[in-house]
């Protein structure tokens, strides 16, 4: 008796697009929910100093742009490498990974839109490094690595028990 291996069928547009489609909103919903709460402790905070600070529409904005960026990192060679260790190691390397390519990228936007806001390199160099420079963005940036943890942490307890017994573990009523 001889095992046939078969070859796993092709996916068609359709199921990948929707595929892909849920995944950008579950990114985008865990996000959300996370940046939400961090810029909700910073209006406490703030509060208590009587700050004002509504900046409700920049945590779902964030989450929106980042839930693309992750899904198109995602899609990569990159994104999609696996490898051969432990899971919290592979955690950790995805983690840091995505942590350094939205890193890349929000350098890149700062440093373009500094470009139209001065017209001159030299403008965007000095608001990129501004920018680089300030408290926040390494608060921000602590915030999107812890985020990443169980985020990567989840996505790759489904890659290797499969998706449907995550969701049955966390949705499934018995």
């Amino acid at each position: 008796m001889t095992d046939v291996a078969t070859a796993p069928q092709k996916k068609s547009f359709k199921e990948k697009f929707k595929e892909e489609f849920i995944e950008y909103w579950v990114n985008v919903l865990y996000l959300s929910i996370y940046f939400g709460v961090f810029i909700s402790y910073k209006r406490l905070i703030l509060a208590q100093y009587e700050i004002d600070f509504e900046e409700y529409g920049t945590a779902f904005f964030n989450a929106f742009v980042l839930g693309k960026v992750v899904s198109i990192i995602g899609m990569t060679k990159m994104g999609k490498k696996t490898i051969n260790a432990n899971l919290s190691i592979v955690t950790l390397y995805k983690t840091l990974l995505f942590t350094f390519c939205l890193v890349f990228f929000n350098a890149l936007e700062e440093f373009v839109i500094g470009y139209f806001k001065t017209s001159s390199l030299q403008g965007a160099i000095d608001i990129l490094s501004h920018h680089l420079g300030t408290y926040e963005y390494f608060a921000r940036l602590l915030i999107l690595f812890t985020c990443f943890i169980p985020f990567f942490a989840i996505k790759e307890l489904s890659r290797v028990l499969g998706h449907k017994t995550i969701k049955d573990l966390f949705f499934k009523w018995k």
